[in-house]
């Protein structure tokens, strides 16, 4: 069995040049990688480019607060309070998982520098513990509609300070209130870090102004 999670692969090289560079993208809980697959051709994405999106599907696992039932879930959550009580160990196993993906994508020629970290809502959560703390330099983490779940058990990685971060947030998300978008925005900035915040009139969801924003955004940071 393979030791890679199995991912859905989109490859965006339109004069069918060699893929340089990669875009790590997780789904939200009970959702697929097939979730953001559609939305590759919408992005706008330079025809200079070669970039392979790897949209990973999470492992199944039952999930406390939707009554313990198995469903695609990159970790447990244990209570739906503002304060997320979550399941830190499996945020690491699937952190894990992430990282092996990225030595992947560098064996195959892609550098660090060149790889994108994104997430929505709890996948975001994995990409924020990914792409903080991971060692080398990475191209950029992108949070959407989600939260930094991880602030105290997280190592801080010196070699992403300078990291470009886009958080993204509906302004009437009922799912992950704007507020932790605010508060991961906050907390980061405190830190440093050089944070690109927006938020959108739209609820739990993704929209199409978000979605040409991140193809600017995904242009600039993978040049």
């Amino acid at each position: 069995m393979s030791k890679y999670l199995d991912c859905v692969i989109v490859e965006h090289n339109p004069t069918k040049k060699v893929i340089n560079r990669s875009v790590i993208w997780l789904h939200g809980l009970g959702a697929s990688g097939h979730d953001f697959e559609p939305v590759v051709p919408q992005l706008g994405l330079a025809d200079d480019m070669a970039i392979r999106f790897l949209f990973p599907h999470a492992p199944q696992r039952p999930v406390t607060v939707n009554g313990g039932m198995i469903m695609p879930a990159w970790y447990d959550i244990f209570e739906m309070s503002l304060e997320r009580k979550v399941d830190i160990g499996q945020i690491e196993e699937s952190t894990q998982q992430i990282h092996d993906l990225i030595a992947r994508e560098i064996e195959r020629g892609v550098s660090p520098e060149h790889i994108v970290i994104a997430g929505f809502s709890q996948g975001g959560a994995v990409a924020y513990h990914v792409a903080l703390g991971y060692p080398q330099r990475l191209a950029g983490l992108m949070a959407l509609s989600t939260y930094l779940a991880t602030n105290d058990n997280l190592d801080y990685s010196t070699a992403n300070r300078g990291m470009p971060i886009l958080i993204e947030h509906g302004t009437h998300d009922p799912v992950v209130p704007v507020i932790l978008g605010e508060q991961a925005q906050q907390l980061l900035t405190s830190k440093g870090y050089k944070v690109d915040y927006r938020t959108y009139p739209m609820a739990h969801q993704v929209c199409m102004p978000q979605i040409e924003d991140i193809g600017d955004w995904l242009n600039q940071v993978l040049a």
